[in-house]
């Protein structure tokens, strides 16, 4: 069985990224291993924050380490709340608090039916012995509706309806989204990459 290191504690992120590689990968994460601090997502992207992540973390720990950075832009909202997804309503606020808050913020820009294009990015890096190897990039078109729908996923799943379809990323089966999503394709590209990796690289 193959085997890479996730960078991260959230189970959420952790289980997607393993249904999407498949069984034949090995995927722990930093649950594993306490000892490793947490990490300041200091950077000013998705690519600086996944790089901050893949590249500590494998000054620390031995083999292929992957980090994934993601979240979700809204065009109403000057592309917000990008990096600051997770955290949109404050360090430790929830799933439904951070949704809430877009909500209000939409409702507060006066953002009609047409302007609530959106899309989720994510960017994975990819890095060994506290070097970079690769990065990889996805993303996903759609619009943001006005109450929460469904309850598979997580994050802002429930209100996000990627284009081309009627239902939510929550409303939708998990190898739906699990094939067209922005973390979906940023991990074939890893895939193909992790195909073509030599031991020396």
């Amino acid at each position: 069985m193959k085997r890479l290191l996730l960078a991260t504690r959230n189970a959420h992120k952790a289980r997607e990224i393993q249904e999407i590689l498949g069984p034949e990968w090995k995927l722990p994460d930093l649950t594993a291993y306490p000892e490793i601090s947490e990490i300041v997502e200091s950077g000013k992207s998705f690519e600086e924050n996944a790089k901050l992540k893949a590249i500590a973390v494998s000054k620390e720990l031995p083999g292929l380490i992957i980090a994934d950075d993601s979240g979700l832009e809204v065009e109403a909202l000057g592309a917000a709340p990008g990096i600051y997804s997770a955290r949109y309503a404050g360090k430790n606020a929830t799933d439904k608090e951070n949704v809430e808050k877009l909500l209000s913020e939409l409702a507060r820009a006066g953002a009609k039916t047409h302007q609530r294009k959106a899309r989720f990015r994510c960017v994975i890096a990819l890095a060994r012995a506290g070097k970079l190897l690769a990065t990889f990039n996805g993303a996903v078109e759609g619009t943001i509706v006005d109450r929460p729908c469904g309850s598979h996923g997580f994050g802002y799943d429930p209100i996000f309806v990627p284009n081309g379809f009627e239902q939510t990323f929550a409303e939708l089966p998990a190898e739906v989204k699990n094939r067209i999503s922005h973390r979906a394709k940023a991990i074939r590209a890893l895939a193909a990459k992790l195909a073509a990796l030599k031991p020396s690289d």
